[in-house]
């Protein structure tokens, strides 16, 4: 089983897109047995809020639910529990580094750091433009699953 974990500051717009674009992905590839995916805040201002109506239209747009979601603060356990921690923005891998120290098993990733930019994910918090956050989500999960894949096929 893969475990996945996707990362912002309040989980309830750019980590639970990518959460549940990434899910679509691999639903669609028949792998849904295979990986688990998750996502998980920094910071501790949504906790219990469902996702955001903009994330929620763009996912609905798609065919795609998240309807039971809340948005949950990352526990310094998950480090053991998930092989990929994703990342949204420099802030949030800032805070990821200090919640896991070291990184020794080499979990931390950045979502377009796999599409090879380095960008942040856009913010829809701050611009409004989920258009754009979608965009970022979808470039970024489908560059990640051809990582993924790649590294399984050396295994």
């Amino acid at each position: 089983m893969i475990k996945v974990l996707f990362i912002c500051h309040g989980n309830i717009c750019r980590s639970t897109m990518a959460q549940f674009v990434f899910q679509h992905l691999v639903n669609e590839q028949h792998l849904t047995d295979q990986f688990h995916i998750d996502s998980r805040a920094t910071s501790t201002e949504e906790i219990g809020n469902p996702v955001h109506p903009g994330t929620r239209e763009k996912l609905r747009q798609a065919g795609i639910s998240c309807q039971s979601k809340r948005a949950r603060q990352i526990r310094s356990e998950d480090y053991e529990r998930f092989d990929w921690i994703v990342g949204m923005d420099d802030w949030n891998m800032r805070n990821l580094r200090r919640a896991f120290p070291g990184d020794p098993e080499g979990k931390l990733h950045k979502l377009l750091d796999f599409c090879g930019d380095g960008s942040d994910v856009a913010d829809p918090w701050y611009t409004g433009d989920f258009d754009a956050t979608w965009q970022d989500v979808q470039r970024g999960c489908r560059a990640m699953m051809k990582q993924i894949e790649k590294e399984l096929k050396k295994e």
